[in-house]
């Protein structure tokens, strides 16, 4: 069992995001904007879909360690940090799932 955290890949993201010297990929992603970075977490969460129907292990586990990547960039452009989601689930599990959907406004 691996230690690491997504807090860890959190940190990860945005150091990599300073990165100057045209050797990260997360900065050059970034720098194309929310757009390019919202465009490949959609084809990461479409790939993992595939690998869950085709029951292919490997490959969701694969597609998910991208998918949970991207979304990384995409919080970091957004500036939305990890405990601002966790906090949100946290508020999100004093209720069964559909009491809290039940207490939304309607749009």
């Amino acid at each position: 069992m691996t230690n690491f955290t997504l807090a860890e890949l959190e940190q990860i993201v945005a150091k990599r995001a300073a990165a100057t010297d045209g050797s990260s990929y997360t900065a050059s992603l970034i720098a194309k904007g929310q757009h390019k970075a919202a465009q490949k977490l959609g084809e990461e969460a479409v790939e993992t879909v595939i690998a869950a129907m085709m029951q292919d292990e490997k490959a969701v586990i694969s597609e998910s360690a991208d998918l949970l990547y991207h979304l990384m960039v995409v919080w970091k452009i957004a500036g939305v940090s990890l405990e601002s989601v966790m906090e949100e689930l946290d508020n999100r599990t004093s209720q069964t799932g559909l009491q809290e959907k039940a207490a939304r406004k309607p749009e």
